[in-house]
C-alpha cells in the first residue's frame, strides 16, 4: 500500500517521527507499506523546523510545498493548491495527518474531495474554545476523516458523540509519547545552561504563543512581571515563540532573571524542561509532556483539549488572568503540587498499534510504490 504522511508545523514532526520509524521496522518483515513524506512548510525556521528532522531521524522530506503565507487563510489556500497538485501527481492510498495545525485540515479537505482515505493520528480531542484555530482544524478534520486514533478513551468518546463509527475509531495512546521515551537519552543540555550557570531543579521553564496570552501588549506584559515576581528568584528560562517575539521587542526591559532565549530544538529543550523545577506555558503539547516526565505543570489557558494532564497528570489549569499566578505559585513552592501518573497506553508502543491497524485495514488494497 502506499502512503501519504503529511507534516507543516513542529508538533506535527514530532509525531510523525515515530509512525515513519514503526513503517520502517514494518518493512523490514516483509510487509509491503510505502510512504511518502509531504512537508507542507508551514514551519520554516531552522529550530521550529530543520531541527526537528534532523534530531529525530526523520528523513528528508520528498517534497517540501513551501506554503508558509502571511495570514492563516492565506497559509491555508497556499496548503490547499499545492497539496492538490502533489496528489494528482503521487497518487496514494491513505493520507496520514497528524495533530491540528492548518496543514492538517487543509490536506484532509484536498484528500477527501480526490478521493482519498484520509487517518488522523490525534484524533477526536476537544477543547470546545471556537476562537482556537486549532479546534477549528481539529473538528473539520473529523467531520471528513476515515480513520481516527485517539490518545485516550475520552477521544473516542467524543467522536463517538459526534456520530463517528465505533469500528473508524482506535484508541492507541500518543504518538508524542513514543518521540520521548525513545529519545529520553539523547536529551542535549542547550547553550544557555552553561552561560546562565543553571542548577538542576533550580530554575523554571516558560512558554507563551497562544492569541489570549501574548497579541495584547499589556496582557503579555503583567503575565510576565507577575512570573518573574512571584518566581522565588528562580532563574526562568523563556525560549521566546516567532510571534510572541513580535510584541516583546515592543516592550520595555524585564528582570534579569527572565533570561530570553530563541527557540530550542526537539532534544534541548526537554533536556531543560526534564531538568526544571516546574513549567509554565501555554502548550498543549508540552503539558503532555512534563505529565511523563513528573514535571509539574502550570497551564495559562482557560480550557484544554489534554483534560487527562489534570485529572491524570501534572497539570494545572489556572486561566489567562494575570492574578491567577500568585497563588498558583505559593502552592507550588510550599511542596503541595501532585504528583502525577502517567495515561493508559502512553507506553511508547502507539506507533506501532497504528501502523499495524493500518495495515489490516488496507491488506486487501496493497499495491507496489
Amino acid at each position: 500500500m502506499k502512503l501519504t504522511i503529511v507534516a507543516g508545523a513542529r508538533p506535527n514532526f514530532v509525531k510523525i517521527a515515530p509512525i515513519i520509524a514503526a513503517i520502517e521496522a514494518e518493512k523490514l518483515t516483509g510487509k509491503d507499506i510505502m510512504y511518502r513524506l509531504v512537508h507542507t512548510g508551514q514551519h520554516y525556521d531552522a529550530k521550529m523546523s530543520a531541527s526537528f528532522f534532523e534530531q529525530l531521524n526523520i528523513p528528508n522530506p520528498d517534497v517540501n510545498l513551501g506554503c508558509t503565507g502571511a495570514t492563516q487563510s492565506e497559509q491555508v489556500a497556499s496548503i490547499l493548491i499545492a497539496f492538490e497538485k502533489e496528489l494528482l501527481e503521487h497518487p496514494t492510498d491513505l493520507v496520514l495527518v497528524v495533530g491540528d495545525v492548518n496543514s492538517t485540515m487543509a490536506c484532509t479537505i484536498v484528500a477527501k474531495k480526490l478521493q482519498i482515505k484520509v487517518a488522523h493520528v490525534e484524533a477526536g480531542i476537544r477543547s470546545y474554545d471556537w476562537s482556537m484555530p486549532e479546534e477549528i482544524n481539529r473538528v473539520i478534520t473529523d467531520r471528513i476523516a476515515d480513520y481516527f486514533f485517539t490518545t485516550t478513551p475520552l477521544a473516542s468518546e467524543n467522536l463517538m458523540k459526534e456520530g463517528v463509527a465505533n469500528e473508524k475509531v482506535f484508541f492507541v495512546g500518543n504518538v508524542m509519547v513514543d518521540t520521548l521515551l525513545q529519545n529520553k537519552k539523547r536529551f542535549l543540555q542547550p547553550e544557555v545552561f552553561a552561560q546562565k550557570k543553571l542548577e538542576q531543579k533550580k530554575y523554571m521553564v516558560l512558554t507563551l504563543h497562544r492569541p489570549a496570552n501574548v497579541d495584547e501588549e499589556n496582557n503579555i506584559k503583567n503575565i510576565l512581571e507577575e512570573i518573574a515576581t512571584n518566581s522565588n528568584g528562580l532563574p526562568i528560562v523563556f525560549p521566546v515563540h516567532p510571534r510572541t517575539k513580535k510584541q516583546l521587542d515592543k516592550l520595555g526591559d524585564f528582570p534579569e532573571h527572565l533570561i530570553m532565549i530563541p527557540p530550542l530544538s526537539y532534544l534541548e529543550f526537554n533536556y531543560l524542561v526534564e531538568n526544571s523545577f516546574a513549567v509554565v506555558t501555554d502548550s498543549g503539547g508540552i503539558t503532555e509532556e512534563t505529565t511523563m516526565m513528573g514535571i509539574p505543570c502550570i497551564t495559562l489557558r482557560d480550557n484544554t483539549e489534554r483534560p487527562e494532564t489534570i485529572t491524570l497528570g501534572t497539570n494545572e489549569l489556572i486561566g489567562t488572568a494575570p492574578e491567577n499566578i500568585q497563588p498558583t505559585f505559593q502552592k507550588l513552592f510550599a511542596g503541595n503540587w501532585k504528583k502525577g501518573t502517567v495515561p493508559e497506553l502512553w507506553d511508547g508502543k502507539t506507533s506501532e498499534r497504528i501502523v499495524n491497524i493500518i495495515s489490516e485495514q488496507f491488506q486487501e488494497k496493497r499495491t507496489l510504490y
